[in-house]
């Protein structure tokens, strides 16, 4: 009931917002662009750290920005990938932690802020303000200009952060899809209205150069708080108790897509209990070890609903485990019913329980669809046993480190990027990166044929190499060029597959790696080839991209 109560204020709070006058969606183009670092922290990423920054380089409508990516030195992999990062991007630097890791997402980001602050006594540049973001977002093309236009009014400015779509059955991905939906279209911004500090979402936070400086002489330097594990939300709390402003940019479509942070959350039980773990013990309990019920009588009902879940999510499972008690035996239920006098209670909690899934089916058929909206109700006891485990999880770490058996460090969640046809709404045209990348003026774009592709063309008209053109779409399809040596093909290999199906496919295979069967080719594959293929080989295959001229000779050398 108590539960019930909570969630009805706040949705009678949401619903006056309806009806206050709607701000005019401001001209962001208004103003120059700030220059902007983002932040990226590290550790054991060397798997999707390449794609990461090579699919927001070429896709972001943003040009003023440098990316500082922070590494451990007992992370070599990782380092290696940021090294060719920084060779392939002038805008991406390395950011080294002076120590081993991992050690906390707060530690890196202090590091990285050094790195910044060194970097701009060596070139005279000065910093607008800071961006945060980890190594599997995808980033909106506009979400820096949003950013970089309300960074002149507020010292703290956070991008709503969505999970990507997954199918129906992908049940642990759906519970993100449903949480995330729901406090992005309605928590933060009653939280907002009503005066509550705005915990940062970690990714898709941008902080003012003023706003950095007075974090850091608040706290010894230290922009984020290395003890705490949550930094994201202790920060959200530190600019709001030092009188700075903050704002939650509303969810807007932006070129058919949500303005948002987008991103794969855990998709097993075991990667989601991991995760919410960490945020158990950084908001729960190092939130109430740090600030106690402090902020004034506006934040103590935020307080309460951030932690309420120690109490809650168990309540939730035992709530779970009687309704199915009473749909499975419904006379005993009902006997029991009869003579409990809390039982008046009952049309109350279950109308509040009907009324929050319905209002969550409706955020989240808004932005995902009915199919994923109908499922909503299904996924609600999954979201309380897996809230449950990691919050006894996180009582359980935290008493640990309070008795000093085990310190708090950084809980590595496997993370994934998404592949290249989830990033199809955010992929950048060729034309785009060819002039964003320095390979053409984009004067030397027009007058293109009618009918005639654009890489053809250029290509046949002389105004750019085969090479540079298989270069810029390797960075704008997220597939890596093969430097092939056809001496060094193996006959066996190159027939790994049935001729005709070389020719249909365009693809040929050239290298056995790992396990996998290495396929490469003058065009992107459709996703449903991988599919197809399966007939013909058992191993997985991976796709890379091929210059034609070298294709052509491959299939005639060995075809």
């Amino acid at each position: 009931m108590v539960g019930g109560v909570d969630d009805l204020l706040l949705n009678l709070f949401w619903l006056r917002l309806w009806f206050r006058p709607k701000e005019p969606v401001p001209n962001i183009y208004a103003e120059p662009e700030k220059l902007l670092a983002i932040f990226v922290p590290l550790w054991q990423e060397h798997e999707v750290v390449r794609q990461m920054v090579t699919h927001n380089v070429t896709s972001l409508r943003y040009s003023r920005y440098h990316i500082f990516v922070g590494g451990y030195p007992n992370d070599t992999l990782t380092l290696d990938a940021i090294r060719e990062m920084e060779e392939q991007f002038p805008q991406v630097h390395l950011s080294i932690v002076p120590h081993d890791g991992p050690t906390s997402k707060a530690d890196c980001l202090n590091w990285a802020y050094q790195t910044m602050l060194l970097y701009e006594e060596q070139t005279g540049m000065q910093f607008d303000g800071v961006v945060t973001h980890d190594a599997e977002d995808i980033i909106h093309p506009h979400s820096l200009r949003w950013i970089s236009y309300y960074l002149t009014h507020f010292d703290m400015v956070q991008v709503p952060v969505l999970a990507l779509r997954t199918p129906v059955w992908e049940s642990v991905h759906g519970i993100y899809i449903d949480e995330f939906s729901e406090s992005q279209s309605r928590d933060f911004q009653v939280r907002e209205a009503l005066g509550g500090f705005l915990p940062g979402s970690g990714v898709g936070t941008g902080f003012s150069r003023a706003g950095l400086e007075a974090l850091a002489a608040s706290a010894a330097n230290r922009i984020f708080e290395p003890s705490c594990l949550t930094e994201d939300y202790e920060n959200g709390f530190r600019v709001m108790a030092l009188g700075l402003r903050q704002t939650f940019l509303p969810i807007r479509l932006m070129d058919g897509i949500p303005m948002a942070t987008r991103e794969y959350f855990p998709r097993t039980w075991k990667t989601a209990v991991k995760q919410r773990t960490r945020w158990a013990t950084g908001i729960c309990w190092q939130g109430w070890e740090r600030h106690g019920w402090g902020g004034g009588w506006r934040q103590w009902w935020w307080h309460w609903r951030d932690r309420k879940g120690m109490i809650g999510n168990p309540i939730g499972v035992l709530c779970n485990l009687l309704f199915v008690y009473g749909v499975v035996w419904p006379e005993r239920a009902a006997a029991l019913l009869r003579d409990e006098p809390t039982a008046v209670l009952l049309p109350f909690t279950v109308g509040m329980a009907v009324l929050q899934a319905g209002l969550r089916m409706g955020m989240v058929g808004r932005i995902y669809g009915w199919r994923m909206a109908v499922a909503v109700p299904l996924r609600i006891p999954l979201a309380n046993w897996i809230n449950t485990s990691a919050g006894v999880r996180a009582g359980w770490r935290f008493l640990r480190s309070k008795a000093g058996w085990e310190p708090l460090v950084w809980l590595k969640t496997q993370h994934q990027y998404p592949n290249r046809f989830a990033l199809e709404a955010h992929r950048p045209t060729l034309s785009e990166v060819l002039v964003k990348s320095g390979y053409l003026e984009e004067a030397a774009l027009e007058g293109k044929p009618a009918g005639r592709r654009l890489q053809d063309w250029l290509v046949e008209s002389g105004r750019l190499s085969e090479g540079d053109l298989y270069e810029a779409l390797s960075l704008q399809l997220s597939l890596p060029v093969c430097p092939v040596a056809l001496e060094s093909l193996s006959r066996e290999v190159v027939r790994a597959l049935p001729a005709h199906i070389v020719r249909q496919h365009q693809v040929v295979p050239i290298r056995v790696e790992g396990g996998d069967l290495v396929l490469a080719g003058p065009e992107a594959p459709p996703e449903a080839l991988a599919l197809s293929l399966q007939p013909y080989t058992r191993l997985n295959v991976k796709f890379e991209l091929v210059l034609r001229s070298t294709f052509e000779r491959i299939l005639g050398e060995h075809l």
